[in-house]
């Protein structure tokens, strides 16, 4: 099977024309206000409403509270909740049981010391995205176009399904994909002509990439829309 991807921080209606298009299997929005990337509530939602059926909605928080995620759920037809800042085993499962949606834990991996956090998140978020630990100083805890040693996680397998992310572009996701063994991908500023500014032609180009790496295994579990 071809590796399933998502197109994270869309704003506008031809982002998500140009990824639902090109075959992507996520659309990823951020609420982080700080990002380049950042879609206010309202935006996303029309922009939700506007992606055709079996593109999974993804919403992007940072340490969260109760009431920004309430007003978050309420206003956006979202699919999953991507958790990236330091939310913690016991805080993913407080956001599981309020909101009743799955929620993608995204862990940072800079060196061989980060990855007992994924096995710490494994057991209770439903999905797994191991990027990039954001750069010292970095304002945002991702986009920032890095990636990390993929032999770190190179034929790495955990109990959830689990999405690459980090520095992932059209020229390099192949390869990201074939060292490790990766399903399913996220890119966001790899896809841009500008911080925030999606391109159309690498959006397709990137989607392309991805599936021309197969995988004869089975499918594996990821966590669709339907």
């Amino acid at each position: 099977m071809a590796a399933r991807v998502k197109i994270c921080g869309v704003t506008t209606e031809g982002a998500v024309q140009a990824a639902a298009e090109a075959g992507a299997a996520y659309l990823g929005f951020n609420f982080f206000p700080r990002s380049p990337r950042y879609a206010a509530p309202p935006l996303a939602r029309d922009l939700a409403l506007e992606a055709p059926p079996g593109i999974a909605k993804v919403g992007l928080v940072v340490d969260a509270e109760d009431a920004v995620l309430d007003g978050i759920v309420e206003t956006v037809p979202l699919d999953i909740l991507q958790l990236h800042g330091r939310e913690s085993p016991a805080r993913v499962r407080e956001v599981r049981a309020r909101y009743g949606l799955p929620v993608m834990k995204v862990i940072g991996v800079a060196g061989p010391g980060d990855l007992a956090a994924i096995d710490a998140h494994a057991g209770v978020a439903d999905m797994i995205l191991v990027d990039a630990k954001a750069p010292k100083g970095a304002v945002l805890p991702g986009g920032n176009g890095v990636a990390f040693d993929w032999r770190l996680i190179a034929g790495r397998r955990w109990p959830v399904p689990w999405m690459l992310a980090g520095g992932l572009n059209p020229e390099n996701v192949a390869e990201a994909i074939r060292l490790t063994g990766a399903r399913q991908v996220d890119v966001s500023s790899g896809v841009e002509s500008a911080p925030g500014t999606k391109d159309d032609a690498l959006i397709r180009a990137f989607v392309t990439a991805a599936g021309e790496v197969r995988d004869r295994r089975p499918p594996a579990d990821v966590i669709d829309p339907d």
